[in-house]
């Protein structure tokens, strides 16, 4: 066995990446009294979790039982195992449903993050047997920003397209009551933009343009860095994890880069990998992902996310599984920008439509976006590769109403106002649907005949095609305000508009794989002592799919929680 003398630090909890499931592992660790460090590549901590909506989907989550919410193990089991398959892994899957509300209730206690449920918010699955139609995602109450004191500027920024008008936080909850256009709207966004308009004492003081509020994803990882700043915790930024270092067929620590020099830490208790996936890597992401398919594409932070945790478990014998899957989600490539914007909600508003290459409509604009991306793979066979890009195309009515990715609603943000490179690159605009059919290289004969089936399915408000508004999942977005469904409205006035969207992601979804402990094990199942993964990290307990609002942070903190836990109890 190596000596101590060979390492350069000693801790007995090192969690290599800082997201949102590496400081629910490194709280947890610290609360149980071991000596934890973090460990971020990056020059920000909170990884892709920071520019996420930072939901958690949390069956029999006390914040919903508060509320007279009824929801049951048993029930959450059917919904899981009708929407995963018989490929379920049962020992992860009944542990998640177990632990995710303990989890979530001992942070509540034992940190500064509080959420708050999300009533209306439906499982994505809404037609399975045990789905509910809202209660088990909880949104990430508002949190100060003053609380870092010296490490906010080492925070990831939100992203953009979180934050209303590129500039003030709101929570999910208050982002549906303005998207779905619900009673009291207005006023809602008036308010918020005083209250921001106001704390300019804020921006003055401390130099931020950022909201002193923070919501969503940031609130979340605000709230968990915070916390560990009240317990002393070190993160490590501009940290490279290079390699595990193995003594006797255990893990017992890592390499790392830190100030251009090799550094080796002692892990006593274990290692957890929650580094992200490797979507960030165009190799990996040609070896194993189905094609086509960029790094461009691609929501998550640059240089983050590129594997490095896959390889160095595999290196070791680690099994592996879900490595063809990612977290799908279009995007839009901006101008101007880094990394490719999501497109989550807006989907959902009537108005606007997507079609491939043919002009033809492939798939319920407002389905799960993980089963968007999977349809347009699927399309793409069908339509001999004329998906990628799809378009989304719509009218000056929805123009003026709603918003398109970074496009606010033209009532808000005219056509005048807009960038000017963006016009022919993000957004495309014609007269006529002919002209515009023509200007983005789209068959003139189909787009005319999708909007003409478009038109009739709004007036009758039954999408036949694809079945579009026709269930709970589907409305949450809509407009509550347009009859007879609120995802359905006619494209009849010019000018028209077509933006590209690719077949972008949140992240990777296979990895290592682990147990109900999250610990890395070999193909044979049996353990790698020492070794732990979560987050996307290691192969999603949710197989396939994607079964509501949450689906990817809350297995990482559940499971991160689980391996503090575990790593705690070794002796």
């Amino acid at each position: 066995m190596t000596g101590k003398s060979e390492f350069n630090t000693d801790y007995d909890l090192v969690v290599v990446g800082s997201g949102a499931g590496a400081l629910t592992s490194a709280v947890t660790a610290a609360a149980k009294g071991l000596r934890v460090l973090v460990v971020e590549k990056t020059d920000k901590y909170g990884g892709t979790s920071a520019l996420s909506g930072g939901g958690i989907w949390i069956p029999c989550n006390h914040y919903f039982k508060a509320k007279g919410g009824h929801d049951s193990p048993e029930k959450a089991w059917t919904y899981m195992k009708n929407a995963i398959g018989d490929d379920i892994d049962e020992p992860r899957v009944r542990t998640y449903i177990e632990k995710a509300a303990e989890m979530v209730k001992w942070l509540e206690d034992n940190s500064r993050v509080r959420y708050a449920v999300a009533e209306k918010y439906p499982d994505y699955y809404p037609h399975l047997e045990g789905s509910l139609p809202g209660g088990r995602s909880l949104d990430p109450e508002l949190f100060d920003l003053t609380s870092l004191k010296d490490e906010l500027p080492n925070l990831r920024e939100a992203s953009r397209g979180n934050l209303l008008m590129g500039k003030m936080s709101w929570t999910a909850r208050q982002a549906h009551v303005a998207m779905s256009k619900s009673r009291g709207w207005r006023l809602m966004i008036i308010w918020m933009m005083l209250r921001y308009k106001l704390d300019f004492m804020w921006r003055k003081k401390t130099g931020e343009k950022r909201d002193r509020r923070t919501a969503l994803g940031n609130a979340l990882i605000a709230s968990l860095r915070a916390s560990l700043i009240d317990r002393g915790v070190p993160v490590w930024l501009n940290t490279n994890f290079v390699e595990l270092i193995e003594e006797d067929g255990r893990v017992s620590g890592i390499v790392v880069e830190r100030d251009g020099q090799q550094q080796r830490i002692r892990a006593t208790k274990g290692v957890v990998l929650a580094s992200g996936g490797f979507e960030q890597n165009a190799a990996l992401r040609e070896k194993y992902l189905p094609q086509p398919n960029k790094v461009e594409w691609s929501t998550t932070p640059e240089g983050a996310n590129t594997g490095a945790a896959l390889e160095a478990g595999q290196k070791i014998g680690a099994a592996t599984a879900l490595l063809d899957w990612a977290w799908w989600t279009p995007s839009f490539l901006v101008p101007g920008e880094t990394k490719a914007r999501g497109v989550f909600a807006e989907r959902a508003f009537p108005g606007a439509i997507v079609v491939n290459g043919l002009g033809k409509r492939f798939v319920n604009e407002a389905a799960p976006y993980l089963e968007f991306v999977t349809s347009m793979h699927a399309d793409n066979k069908v339509s001999q590769g004329k998906t990628f890009p799809s378009w989304v195309v719509f009218d000056a009515k929805f123009r003026f109403n709603y918003a398109m990715g970074p496009l606010m609603p033209g009532q808000i943000m005219p056509d005048a106002r807009l960038r000017k490179e963006w016009l022919n690159a993000l957004y495309y605009k014609a007269d006529t649907l002919d002209e515009l059919a023509q200007k983005i290289g789209v068959d003139v004969a189909g787009l005319q005949e999708t909007v003409k089936k478009i038109n009739h399915y709004s007036e009758t408000g039954v999408d036949e095609d694809f079945g579009r508004g026709g269930n709970v999942f589907d409305r949450y977005y809509g407009d509550s305000n347009i009859t007879p469904n609120p995802c359905l409205a006619p494209i009849t006035k010019g000018p028209y508009y077509a933006m590209p969207i690719q077949g972008g992601d949140i992240g990777t979804k296979g990895g290592l794989l682990t147990n109900k402990h999250a610990q890395v094990v070999k193909p044979d199942g049996q353990v790698i002592p020492g070794l732990y993964a979560i987050g996307n990290t290691s192969a999603s307990v949710m197989g396939t799919t994607y079964p509501g609002a949450g689906g990817t942070l809350g297995p990482a903190m559940t499971f991160g929680y689980l391996a503090a836990l575990d790593a705690a109890a070794q002796k």
